[in-house]
Formats: C-alpha cells, sequence, structure tokens
C-alpha cells in the first residue's frame, strides 16, 4: 500500500467536511442503562420484559426499526435515533442542532414516549457513569456481530476492557469544524480540557456493586481499556498536528473488523495501513474504521468529545452550554487554545492520575481543576446567546459548590443507593418539561 496516498486520502476525508461557521451545529449521544426501579438491576436484552420488548414498543408506536437478522438493535425517529451498547446501554442520538433549546425538545420528546413504557414494567432509565448494582459478569453481550469481534479482541487487552464495553455510560457531544487551523485549535483545546472535564462530569460512585473511592472511574477504566485505541490520541499535541497527523493514528492502529457496507469481516491485531486501499474502498469502510478508535476526543466528520460521564437533566445540557460557549465563540477559542498551546502528554498523563486521586483538587500544571472550571464556566456563559445562558447554571452552581455529581450521591450513600442515585433516575414524567 502506498502510505503517503493513504494518509492523503483519509486527510481529503476530513478537508471534505469542513463546515461554514453560520452553519455550525451540535452532536449529541446520551447513555441510559435500564434499570429495575426497586433492586437497581439491569434490564436485559433478551426475554419477557427485555430492552428488546420495549423497542418493538416502540416500533409499533411508530418507530422504524433496524435489525441484525431477527434481532431488533435499534430505532429511527425523525431527529432521533436510538442505538444499544454491548450491555443493552440505551443510546439516544439526536440530529445536529444549531440550538440546545432543539435538543433540549428532542430529548423530552423522547422521555415522554419511552419512560411510560418502562413505567408500566417497574423499570427506569438512569444517566449514571458506571452501573449502580449488577456487575459486568452478569450482563449478557448484546446479539451483535461487531460485539462479539469486540469482546474477544479485547480479551488479552487492558484489565477494564470488558468493563468499559458493558458497564459504563457516556455523554458525548460532536462539533463541526470550518478549516484545518479551526480543527487544530478545537481538537487540542478538547484535550487539553479532558483532565477538567473527566472530572468535572464525575458520576460513577459505585463500582461492580460497591462504593468507588477514588474519583473519575470513567478516566481509570479508559486508561486501562486498549492504549492502541483509547486515552489521549498520542500526537495531538505535536506541533505539525493536523489532519494528516489524526490520518496516521488511524493507519497505525487496528481497526478489529472491517465493515464496508456490504460485509464485515475480523482483521485482528492487523494496522489499517495494512488494510486500506486509497484507490478502492468505500465511504461506509472509512467511516466505520474511525468509529474503532475511542480516544477521548474523536474525529470523525467533526470533532467529538468524549470523556463525560452520562449525567441526568438538565447536567447534560449544561455540558453541552459548556462546550458550546468555548468551541463557537471564536475569541474564547482562542483565548482558550493560547493558554494550552504549551501543554504536552506528560502534562496529561500526571493531570489524570491527579485527577482519580483529588477529582477537583487534581491538578493541570500548577492549577487546580477547580480554579481551571470556574474560569471555563465564566467564559463559556459569555460565549453563548442570552437565551442558552441559563442552560450552564447548573453547572456553574455544582462549581461554585465545589461539587460534582461523584460528590453529590456519596453525600446521601448513607441513606442508601436508591435514596443516593434519585436524581439520576429518570422515572417521572413530571419532572419532564
Amino acid at each position: 500500500m502506498n502510505y503517503i496516498k493513504q494518509v492523503e486520502e483519509i486527510a481529503k476525508y476530513f478537508k471534505d467536511n469542513e463546515k461554514n461557521k453560520k452553519d455550525f451545529k451540535i452532536g449529541i449521544e446520551m447513555e441510559h442503562f435500564v434499570i429495575n426501579l426497586d433492586t437497581l438491576e439491569t434490564i436485559s436484552y433478551y426475554g419477557d420484559g427485555g430492552v428488546e420488548e420495549t423497542l418493538k414498543e416502540l416500533e409499533v408506536n411508530g418507530w422504524k426499526g433496524i435489525y441484525e437478522g431477527k434481532y431488533l438493535l435499534g430505532l429511527n425517529n425523525g431527529n432521533k435515533t436510538v442505538t444499544l451498547e454491548p450491555g443493552s446501554q440505551l443510546e439516544l442520538s439526536v440530529v445536529a442542532q444549531k440550538c440546545i433549546k432543539d435538543i433540549e425538545k428532542e430529548y423530552f420528546s423522547f422521555l415522554k414516549e419511552i419512560l411510560p413504557i418502562l413505567e408500566r414494567k417497574n423499570q427506569g432509565l438512569i444517566a449514571v457513569g458506571y452501573h449502580p448494582e449488577t456487575q459486568i459478569s452478569h450482563i449478557k453481550i448484546l446479539p451483535k456481530k461487531r460485539y462479539d469481534y469486540m469482546f474477544n479482541y479485547f480479551k488479552d487487552k487492558g484489565v477494564y476492557a470488558h468493563n468499559m464495553m458493558k458497564g459504563t455510560a457516556s455523554l458525548q457531544l460532536a462539533f463541526d469544524y470550518s478549516s484545518e487551523e479551526n480543527y487544530i485549535k478545537k481538537f487540542k483545546v478538547a484535550n487539553a480540557l479532558s483532565p477538567a472535564v473527566y472530572a468535572l462530569f464525575d458520576n460513577a460512585y459505585y463500582f461492580e456493586g460497591k462504593p468507588w473511592r477514588r474519583h473519575n472511574l470513567r478516566a481509570h477504566i479508559w486508561e486501562n481499556c486498549d492504549k492502541d485505541r483509547s486515552g489521549i490520541v498520542y500526537n495531538a499535541f505535536d506541533k505539525d498536528f493536523g489532519y494528516k497527523k489524526y490520518a496516521e493514528y488511524i493507519l497505525n492502529g487496528p481497526p478489529i473488523f472491517i465493515d464496508n457496507g456490504k460485509e464485515i469481516y475480523f482483521t485482528g491485531s492487523k494496522p489499517y495501513k495494512e488494510i486500506f486501499n486509497p484507490e478502492d474502498y468505500s465511504i461506509e469502510e472509512l467511516e466505520h474504521v474511525l468509529t474503532m478508535f475511542f480516544p477521548d476526543v474523536r474525529t470523525k466528520k467533526y470533532v467529538e468529545i468524549r470523556m463525560m460521564d452520562a449525567v441526568p437533566y438538565p447536567l447534560n445540557l449544561s455540558a453541552t452550554a459548556l462546550w458550546k460557549g468555548i468551541l463557537y465563540d471564536e475569541d474564547n477559542l482562542n483565548q482558550v487554545y493560547n493558554r494550552i498551546k504549551d501543554i504536552n502528554m506528560e502534562h496529561m498523563d500526571k493531570a489524570k492520575k491527579s485527577i482519580i486521586e483529588k477529582g477537583l483538587d487534581g491538578k493541570i500544571k500548577a492549577k487546580t481543576v477547580h480554579e481551571i472550571s470556574k474560569w471555563l464556566v465564566d467564559i463559556a456563559r459569555d460565549g453563548l446567546i442570552e437565551e442558552e445562558k441559563g442552560y450552564i447554571e447548573p453547572l456553574a452552581d455544582m462549581v461554585q459548590k465545589k461539587k460534582t455529581p461523584y460528590d453529590l450521591i456519596g453525600e446521601k450513600a448513607q441513606l442508601g443507593k436508591k435514596e443516593a442515585l434519585k436524581n439520576c433516575i429518570l422515572n417521572n414524567l413530571d419532572e419532564v418539561k
């Protein structure tokens, strides 16, 4: 294979997906666990009352089913898509929107449809970073070919790779870029802020049913998942980082399997540069491969930010407002970029270890995460239009009190799990606008 041509072809894909600033939108993916409201145990995909049954009820209501063989594994309805993660975590994706209020509208529409179905079964959705009750050994993997490939591949990788697949849930956001220069700034800023954002949205108080006595479980799991595809992209802080450097990151890693839109086949540890034919490939293949790498910040048709735990409303929209106020306000983007220009991987490694041990008291270089967070919230608020400033206030209130979702759960832990997790369980339509 011609390596230079491979790099150029993938870089061209990123170039071709630049957007005009007036067309910038926000994409969002929100993951939830489906649980028994009495026991907090996970609801399996399989059997009576299972997640598949719930999907079929939505299908009857007009959602379009997405099948693999006989199994219903996803749904689509207008601007909303429901998919399932390996441990049957339910993910809602909303078609990219310009305004946060439109994301909010779609989310409420989904909740108002699914919650009554779940409540009839004494079930609900919970937005937390790690399953609070059921151990992963008791969670059956979804009947999806790609997940079988991944599960077997990860058997000899990081100690927490299977925990990542079946036990975690996240909030992911996607932001457009207008040029390679704009992309570089957004990518580097998002990576440099990743330890702070891990800490701010730390919402995993329980691990395998018991309290996690440190902080930022998500960061710990991803650091012990698979170094070939997780953590911070190894060349993210290179002075010449850009489209081609990210292309090289993809080419030198193993995609595990290939899905070219016609067939799926296992490729194991073979790096993509030994597979990718720049003269004869499908866009479906390339777009699949880009999804098979799971760094904190990922490049697809947009910059995807992936380090936040799943958090309940309204904090999920606070995260959206935080990043919009930083990345889509040019003055703010430049201000943060100028502050982080000398950040390197050694700083990031130290920062991640620091936040796992100390949470908001962890440091990125000489500043605590809490100090950085106060600054970020203030500038993000200034970067939002007036009608969106309110979305950041739930986060601002937490930062002011020097709290994280992890802290708020821990403060009530002595009252029992159900009470401690009450604010993370979405089972009351009265709480939905």
